[in-house]
């Protein structure tokens, strides 16, 4: 009988330390090699931590959230009958309580297999799964194995990557049951699940339910909370909702986007919307800007660097369109195309995630009537699109039906005045109410 004491490997160049956001086992689960023991995310990527060898957790060294330093023990394994094991010595085996936890063991450290390709530093937090060996699928759908058996509101077990799989597919993991250890989801559960289809559709019952889930609060989600919170305490907010009747530019765009092309892709509203940016702001610089609030230093920006705020399936992201004061509609669309594209697919660098000077928030179709958009701290301004409906406007005569959207944007009331910020406003919809004047390069 022999113990392996697996460390938190080395997970990318200048990296000391990182943030544990996934265990995939508790004490007394027995593992085979290359089975994911935890998950951890740096501020580059997200790395999943495989077995070194067959075994059972005999002692987990940190909780969800803790940052663990690289080298630290993560795990205890109890090995039987590994050749040339590593036996831990009585004072370094498992702790019984937490305050024993603390003590890191004695012997040198077993090599755990890295992650194939460590991040580098241009990449945004991505998803990466130490290669193991894949299982071909049935030619044909497998039985259906019984639900799993959990306490009321428990998560299911599954990897970062196989949540995202059943994300993208739609697919509740509550309904799947897991074939890894401690009835952890596979890739493998996965892809039988999708090649038998979900099973008949209960109708939920009139019971009470009593249950309450406890979400911790990490990775990327934690730093979308501390981005908010940093813009909501020092940006003093002041939010304008202006009314746009968007008829005609919905006209031109449908006359645009008759006959599309890779050089012309079909148009939403967002590039009209980019371009009138674009020449609002070259009225008004002061809102082309980032404010250094401890320095005490408003620093306006020639380039016009548009963030996008884009919905992932790991959180909010902004990527950015750089230069947009030198790009036309059609530019301004490929290029929001691409960057958007790039961050749902995990795949955007650091430098296409960073450096916007104003941003844009959009929710389509699924915006309400008016929001409150919260500025991307350290600018200044930030413009929301809400959804567009048809509504009667009195034309002077009688009520004609128009497609109206509004526009809610706020502003840094310490560096924006009112007056300012409604200017900007009007010459907003001024443009996108004749769009036409999008298209004039003066």
């Amino acid at each position: 009988m022999a113990e392996r004491i697996v460390k938190l490997p080395d997970v990318g160049e200048g990296i000391a330390e990182a943030e544990l956001v996934e265990w995939h086992v508790k004490v007394g689960d027995i593992i085979r090699e290359d089975d994911l023991l935890a998950a951890v995310m740096t501020d580059k990527a997200t790395v999943e931590i495989p077995a070194p060898v067959d075994g059972e957790v005999t002692w987990i060294g940190a909780e969800i959230g803790d940052t663990v330093a690289i080298g630290s023990a993560l795990v205890k394994l109890k090995v039987t009958g590994e050749a040339g094991g590593v036996d831990a010595p009585a004072e370094d085996s498992a702790p019984a309580d937490a305050e024993a936890s603390e003590h890191a063991p004695a012997s040198a450290p077993v090599p755990v297999v890295p992650p194939a390709k460590p991040p580098t530093a241009d990449e945004p937090p991505r998803a990466m799964t130490v290669p193991r060996p894949t299982k071909a699928l049935a030619a044909t759908a497998a039985p259906a194995p019984a639900l799993p058996r959990r306490a009321p509101g428990e998560r299911p077990l599954a990897s970062p990557a196989v949540r995202l799989k059943a994300r993208e597919a739609g697919i509740d993991l509550r309904q799947l049951a897991g074939t890894g250890p401690a009835g952890r989801i596979l890739h493998e559960d996965l892809d039988a699940f999708l090649l038998r289809g979900p099973e008949a559709e209960r109708k939920p019952g009139l019971s009470e339910k009593t249950g309450v889930s406890e979400i911790k609060v990490v990775g990327l989600r934690r730093k979308i909370a501390e981005k908010m919170a940093l813009a909501k305490a020092r940006i003093p907010h002041i939010t304008i909702v202006e009314e746009v009747d968007v008829s005609a530019l919905e006209d031109l765009r449908a006359v645009l986007n008759k006959k599309p092309t890779p050089e012309r892709p079909k148009l939403t509203l967002l590039p009209f919307l980019m371009r009138a940016m674009v020449k609002a702001l070259a009225e008004q610089p002061n809102l082309n800007a980032l404010y250094d609030d401890e320095a005490g230093i408003v620093r306006q920006h020639a380039g016009i660097h548009l963030g996008i705020a884009t919905q992932t399936p790991g959180g909010l992201m902004v990527p950015v369109v750089k230069h947009a004061e030198a790009r036309d509609i059609f530019g301004c669309a490929l290029e929001l195309n691409r960057i958007a594209e790039r961050a749902r697919q995990g795949t955007a660098t650091r430098d296409e995630l960073t450096g916007s000077t104003i941003t844009i928030t959009s929710l389509g179709a699924m915006g309400g009537i008016a929001t409150t958009p919260v500025i991307n701290h350290p600018e200044v301004a930030i413009v929301g699109v809400n959804k567009m409906m048809v509504r009667p406007v009195w034309d002077g005569t009688t009520f004609v039906p128009r497609k109206m959207m509004n526009l809610s944007s706020s502003f840094d009331h310490r560096v924006v005045d009112g007056w300012d910020a409604a200017v900007f406003v009007q010459r907003l919809k001024e443009l996108l109410e004749n769009p036409a004047t999008l298209f004039i390069d003066v």
